[in-house]
Order: C-alpha cells, then structure tokens, then sequence
C-alpha cells in the first residue's frame, strides 16, 4: 500500500506534550475556544502547515480570542509564537498586522507580527504559571489581518521550535498524536462548492451513501457569503435539459458580486444539503493525504480545521471538486497548469509557447455611507498609490484580481495578501491623501474578503481534454453531457493598471470568444491515470482556453450532476468512471435526460447567463 502525504498540519488540540517534553505545552490558535473577532484561515495549510487565526477587522483592531490551557508544571515558561509579518515582501516599515498574548494577568510583547519577512517562531517573554489552567488571549492592535499559528510554551528558553516545513509537521505530530477514526461510503466527494454540492445529492438521490467534505463552515464555495460571487452560466439546455434543475432548489434569487452576505442564501444551500437521507455532511474538514492501491485511491485524510479531529475516508469511488485538484494531486494524478502552447493541442487562440500565466484570484469589497466622516488608518507599505494610479471607486468586485503571473497553489498566500495589500492601499489613499475626496470622507469599508475567489490552478487530465477546436468547431461526441454556455471568458491583467503597476497588476480584462451551446464529453469528468477518480468544478480536463467557458459555477454544477449519476452507476456495476463511457453510457444518458433535480420547479436562475456577447441559441 502506497501512502502519499502534503506536509499535513497536526492535531489542533490545547494538550500538553509528550514525555520526550514533558516540560513544553503546544497550543494550535485556531482551536481557541473563544474566537472573538478572529477567523479561521485555512487556505494555506500545503504552504505553511496549518490553519491559523486571522485578526481581519478592515483596520479596526478585533475583539481578542481567548481560550483556557491546563498546564502540566508550575514554574517559568518562555513563549514562542508562530507568525507571519504579512506586509513584509512589499515593505521594510513594522508590520502592518502586530497583535499581543497574555497568559493569565501578564500581558507580553506585544509586536508579535510586526517583524521578519516568513512564517517564524517570534519571542514573546516568559511567564510564571502555576500549574492548573491558565487563560491564553491574543490582542489584535491593528485590525489589519494579524495572524497566529501556534503557541509554544517550554521551560528552556533555548527550546526553540523548529521553522522547518517536515521537521515542524513531524514536531507537531509528536506533540499532538491523534488516531484517525474511519467512515465509510459508496461515494466520497471532497469539496463543498456547487459543484461538490450537485455530485454528492445526484449520488445520494440514486441510492448510494455519499460522504460530502468541505474546508470551509460554509457550503457553496466562491458562492457563499465568504467569497460573495453570483452564479453564471444557463440550465435547461440541450441536450439534456432536465440537468441543473437542483440548482433551482438552492441558488440564491440575487445574483450580484461583492453583495451584503444576505445575497447568498447560505441556510439555503445547507438545507438543500441536510435534506438528504443518504448525504453525511463533513464541514471544517481539510483533506491532507490520500492512499493508494495501484492505481486507485482507497483512502482519503482529512483533519476538522478547529478541533483536529482526524478522519480516514475509505470509499470504492472518490471526486475531486476541491477547484485545485488537490485529490487528484496527493494521488499522482496527471495535470495541467498555465496556458499550452499551440503545439500542444492546436488551439488558434493558443500562445506560440506555453507558459505559466492562469486567471488570477480576487478579494472583492465594499464601502458603505456613514453619517458623519470616518477615519481610515494610513496604509503604505510599498504600494505607490497617487492621484494617478489610485482607482476612484466605492467597490471592487471580479476586476480585482491577482496572482496571474505566480502559482496559485504553491504562492497562494502571496496572491490572497497581495489582494489585501491592493485595496487597503487604494483605500487609505483615497482617504487621508487624495485631494478632491469629497466622495469618500463618509464612507468606510463594510467588507473585504479574506476566503480569495480563485479562479484556475491544476486542470486533471481525463481520456479527453476539452480544447478551443471542439468549441469552436462543434465537434459532437457520443459522450456529450452537460451543456457550457458561457464564452470563452479568459482574463488577463489589465493594460492600464500595468502602466502603474507592472509585475504587479490586480486589476483584469476579460477577452471573450462567443460559442455556441456545447455538449461536454463526460470523459472530461474522470482522471486518465487515477482510475477511481471524478473530477467536477473547474479542475475537470480541459485546456486553458477550454477552461474559459466551463468554469462558471451554474455549469460547474451540471458537470456535477452527471458526476453524481456517474457514480450511482459505478456503485452498481461495481465498475470504475471509465466502464460508464466504455460499458454503460446509454445508462448514463437515461439518467442525464431525467435529471437528479426536482421536477416543475420554475427557473429561478436568470440572471448573469452570459453578459453582452451574442445570444446563445439551442441547437
């Protein structure tokens, strides 16, 4: 049996040590009790080891988050706190993100944050503690997304914990052993978006036991009240037209970017969810390692991001809809990432050489009208905002957007921070230097996302990869399933703000190539060399370009809808996603025509179907 494993974050549990430290304490932030105003970041967790906490108050410092610890041994403890000094790659000025720790009544440093340039273990003096419990806080001075990871508490000042990324994981696993405890199913599908959503109650609504896994509270990826993006793209097409009609029973009935969190209709999408007698729901679950037999995976790990309760999920038949396609990454599955060159598929609208250049990652946001003027902090550090490059605007919604020429899986910190660094700038500028700012003195942030929107990383790679020939030329498969309609929508930075910003762009243009209503083939949805492996979302096998018109999160539903029949019926062939193409596709189409949905129910999906380019048209 092969294992293969990320460098995984460990048991978030407030315990002491082992006995090879019997006079050490290990304390995971994001398992506080008490969160106060902080959140729990998770995105990060294959760059720098584990969630954390994040002091996101929009420059107004949060409430502190506390939490009680049981301390082993009287005696003096030295404090060491893992921490990141976020504005660091763009300025050398202490840290925008400082934030405290107190043990008890002794407050200590309280510039935890404020220095060095990566994820490290910063001092913050020692304490004496009797033995017994002892209540932890953290005070954020800023409000601007100070961040803590771990809080290490040892009798010897040298016993300074390793910043190392294996030895830390291995330190962590040391100090907080868990034992996986294991669930099993017919169906494991990983990732809560719409996509995930329509795989798991398609499977479940056709009789299997479906296990649903997301890394977030929230279901609905960049859909939820977290990320704030409206769904695109239209149902009720040919050649299946019952396919999408689930989305009527959960969509929100507003579409609209960067909205008041109301807009997404979260209850409704957990409804929708909990309303399955054959759906296990696991929210707050971050799957971190699989295992493999051969060439097919039996097991998936998945650790709770608060409490670190481990779980092991052992499934015949699993689906990658984590948009990243981490699954099918831990297992070794064949992928893509960046545009192909012309060579590789012939695509017209192809570069002459590929290169790494994806669609980059928004922080949307918004300011609100306050009564009497509002006071926002100066922010610079290293961004040149003048009455120039400053953007003029109350809001930012998809145009803001970053991270286009970096790695959104292995740079994905930078990118989101980046995304912060842009708009708090911009902000302050408009606040406290532009010279005409009549228009900003009543008016304060009312939302910044810190859960980036994320739009392209790792295309798997199925038996077909859905290019801009079979768009553009209408090639018609006997597998076609569900129907994209949305162009050719591919981003690239924005031409103006590179006059301003080159290298460093967050802001986007969309270049848009009409097509047709096309039937995707299903051997799109299925890895070619991981042979129990679905894929739906925008990590399904498609080229760059190809990515363009699938990607919307209406479509990204249908793909999981036939995902989700799939499934069924490799639950009861006891047959792999490649035997339903090879074996069993007229099975497939009867399910497709009837779709997994409820049947009746009026489209209420109408907004955002596709923008200004030309109508779409039924074939």
């Amino acid at each position: 049996m092969k294992k293969i494993f990320a460098i995984l974050f460990a048991a978030v549990l407030l315990v002491s040590c082992s006995d090879s430290r019997s006079d050490a304490l290990w304390v995971e932030a994001e398992s506080f009790a008490n969160k106060g105003g902080w959140s729990v970041d998770q995105q990060f967790v294959f760059e720098m080891g584990s969630p954390y906490l994040i002091a996101h108050g929009m420059g107004r410092a949060v409430e502190d988050a506390s939490t009680e610890v049981e301390f082993p041994t009287s005696g003096t403890y030295h404090v060491y706190v893992r921490c990141y000094n976020w504005t660091s790659p763009w300025s050398d000025k202490e840290g925008a993100g400082r934030f405290a720790i107190s043990v008890g009544e002794k407050r200590l440093s309280d510039r935890l944050g404020a220095t060095g340039n990566k994820w490290e273990w910063q001092y913050a003096g020692e304490v004496d503690v009797a033995k017994g419990k002892q209540r932890i806080a953290l005070h954020d001075m800023t409000g601007f997304d100070g961040r803590c990871d771990a809080i290490y508490f040892t009798m010897r000042k040298d016993d300074v914990p390793t910043s190392q990324p294996e030895a830390l994981a291995d330190m962590r696993r040391e100090m907080t052993p868990t034992k996986a405890k294991v669930v099993k199913a017919d169906f494991v599908v990983v990732g809560g978006g719409i996509a995930g959503m329509c795989a798991a109650v398609a499977s479940a609504r056709l009789g299997s036991q479906v296990v649903l896994i997301n890394d977030r509270p929230l279901w609905g990826g960049t859909n939820s009240s977290e990320t704030r993006v409206h769904l695109g793209g239209h149902i009720e097409m040919g050649p299946y037209e019952n396919l999408g009609n689930m989305i009527k029973e959960f969509g929100p009935l507003r579409g609209g970017n960067a909205q008041p969190a109301e807009f997404y209709e979260d209850d409704k999408k957990r409804a929708f969810l909990e309303a399955e007698p054959n759906l296990s729901l696991y929210p707050s679950y971050k799957v971190y390692a699989v295992d493999k037999q051969g060439d097919r995976i039996s097991a998936v790990y998945a650790k709770h991001i608060e409490t670190g309760e481990e779980i092991r999920f052992e499934a015949p038949i699993f689906s990658d809809c984590t948009g990243d396609g981490t699954v099918g990454y831990l297992a070794g599955a064949d992928y893509s990432m960046g545009r192909e060159g012309r060579d590789v598929y012939g695509e017209p609208s192809a570069p002459e050489v590929g290169d790494k250049l994806t669609m980059g990652s928004s922080v949307q946001w918004y300011s609100v009208q306050t009564p009497n003027e509002s006071e926002f902090p100066l922010f610079e550090y290293g961004l040149n905002f003048n009455e120039n490059s400053c953007e003029r605007v109350t809001m930012g919604e998809w145009t803001w957007e970053t991270g286009m020429n970096r790695d959104q899986c292995e740079e994905f910190e930078y990118i989101r921070d980046y995304g912060l660094m842009v708009v708090y700038s911009n902000w302050s500028f408009l606040k406290n230097r532009l010279a005409d700012n009549a228009t900003y003195r009543n008016r304060e942030l009312g939302w910044v996302a810190y859960i980036a929107g994320k739009r392209e990383s790792r295309r798997l790679l199925g038996d077909h990869v859905l290019t801009e020939n079979d768009l553009v030329n209408e090639v018609e498969y006997p597998d076609a399933s569900f129907t994209t309609t949305w162009s050719i929508d591919l981003h690239y930075p924005d031409p103006k703000n590179t006059e301003h910003f080159p290298g460093g762009e967050f802001k986007s243009i969309c270049v848009h190539g009409a097509v047709n209503p096309y039937a995707v083939p299903y051997r799109c949805l299925y890895s070619r060399n991981v042979e129990n492996l679905f894929m739906a979302g925008r990590d399904i096998s498609v080229s760059h370009i190809g990515l363009g018109t699938v990607r919307v999160m209406r479509t990204t539903g249908m793909m999981g809808e036939v995902v989700g029949m799939a499934s069924s019926l490799c639950r009861k062939h006891n047959a792999l996603p490649r035997d339903i193409y090879l074996s069993h596709l007229d099975e497939l189409k009867a399910l497709m025509r009837e779709g997994a949905g409820k049947q009746g129910l009026e489209n209420n999906q109408l907004y955002n179907l596709g923008g200004n380019w030309p109508t779409y048209k039924k074939k």
